[in-house]
């Protein structure tokens, strides 16, 4: 008995000293914050079109449709405010062009949010006051014309294959048995609001989508609705346009329509936070003011989406972290309520707080290299030089028959000169 009280006593304080020596031990690596990529929603804006039946015209509204309201303006001054508030440590207190980057979309909505969302992160301080009655200062929104933008304007245009993923998804069992619940209420859709029953069940050509989010922008600014829009129909309507924004980009070959769609601004914010980590760029911050099919198809292409419309100034964070060690990794917040902190996301397949490395193997299967040469486009310049190529190439021939005619021209008028003589 003894010898196993001994034995024990000596278990007991092995432990104890493991459990002391642990205590001892150093914290777990801490982290420093090295760099962040923020992609938002415009605020709150006027409907950006009507419907047949709509009780409403584009001239009630102040500044026409789709246009960023008061309230939007609020909204996005908050979330800067609130950026100002969780970076306040790691972002300077006055605006530094050569640390923080913005960007928009080419509509008034998003330009405006944009600058809204500056006036809450960069109040001027100090030296930028320029006039102590209003504490604002201009900075720079760059702008992508809707033309040439392939980097914020989703879906993104010019793409052959991705139209073709899209008629495909229409018919595609994933999608059929989702929507079928709702054929009979599509029908009674078609009549109330006035539009055709064929369009309504394409919902990636935006046509319910749109109405609901009329009804939607109607309803929060107080107008009159229509008799037949109850909270029941409009509840279902909105099921319908999140199935839209899941159908546009997932539901039926999601890997593909990603690495046409979202996965390309996947590919951007993973190159500006690979440059951040292997470059002393003074860079700090990048900024998108877009749109919730912007957030829609990055998150359905990282698999992080939770199935609901993005509301109005929800924001996408990607946070890069070193650890004392050197170790880089990446963390995703969704804020989409500004009563609550952010939610912490997790890139299926990896912890919440993702190595570098294994984030940028885990996004690769979106990623393309030729994006264009995925989508089916033509290489433009290609045909180019394959027409130059023709164009010298008959031009050759051209003067080869210009001489050979030349030539027994001149035989002939030769011949005919012998013959006068």
């Amino acid at each position: 008995m003894g010898v196993i009280r001994l034995a024990n006593l000596s278990r007991i304080l092995c432990f104890a000293f493991h459990v002391t020596f642990i205590q001892l031990q150093p914290a777990t690596a801490e982290k420093e914050l090295k760099f962040v990529v923020a992609v938002f929603r415009h605020g709150d804006r006027s409907p950006v079109v009507s419907f047949p039946t709509d009780l409403h015209k584009e001239s009630e509204w102040p500044q026409g449709f789709g246009q960023l309201t008061k309230t939007g303006i609020q909204q996005l001054f908050e979330l800067g405010q609130y950026t100002r508030k969780r970076y306040s440590s790691f972002l300077n207190s006055t605006y530094n062009r050569k640390e923080f980057y913005i960007q928009s979309t080419d509509y008034d909505r998003t330009i405006m949010s944009a600058q809204s969302y500056l006036s809450g992160l960069f109040p001027p301080t100090g030296g930028q006051i320029w006039n102590p009655e209003l504490l604002w200062q201009p900075i720079p929104v760059h702008v992508v014309t809707k033309s040439t933008d392939r980097k914020l304007h989703f879906p993104l245009r010019d793409c052959p294959r991705f139209d073709e993923l899209q008629n495909e998804t229409q018919t595609s069992s994933e999608f059929q048995s989702r929507i079928q619940p709702y054929m009979d209420f599509l029908q009674t859709m078609a009549v109330d609001t006035g539009l055709e029953l064929n369009h309504l069940k394409i919902l990636d050509n935006f046509q319910l989508w749109n109405t609901y989010d009329t009804l939607y922008c109607e309803s929060i600014h107080n107008y009159s609705l229509p008799v037949w829009a109850t909270k029941d129909t409009v509840d279902k309507m909105e099921k319908l346009a999140e199935l839209a924004l899941l159908s546009l980009f997932g539901v039926y070959k999601t890997k593909e329509k990603s690495r046409l769609q979202g996965g390309v601004l996947v590919n951007i914010i993973l190159n500006s936070i690979k440059q951040a980590a292997n470059s002393s760029k003074e860079r700090k911050m990048e900024v998108y003011s877009a749109h919730d099919t912007t957030i829609g198809a990055i998150q359905i292409a990282l698999n992080i989406f939770n199935g609901k419309l993005p509301p109005y100034a929800a924001c996408q964070f990607f946070e890069l972290y070193r650890d004392n060690s050197g170790r880089y990794s990446i963390e995703m917040h969704y804020r989409n309520d500004s009563s609550v902190d952010p939610y912490l996301l997790t890139l299926p397949g990896c912890t919440s707080s993702c190595p570098l490395e294994k984030f940028a193997e885990l996004v690769s299967p979106i990623i393309t290299e030729n994006w264009s040469k995925e989508c089916g486009n033509k290489d433009k310049m290609k045909d180019i030089y394959i027409g130059f190529d023709v164009a010298v190439g008959l031009l050759f021939i051209f003067n080869l028959v210009l001489l050979y005619l030349l030539y027994h021209y001149g035989r002939c008028r030769r011949r005919n000169n012998y013959q006068d003589i």
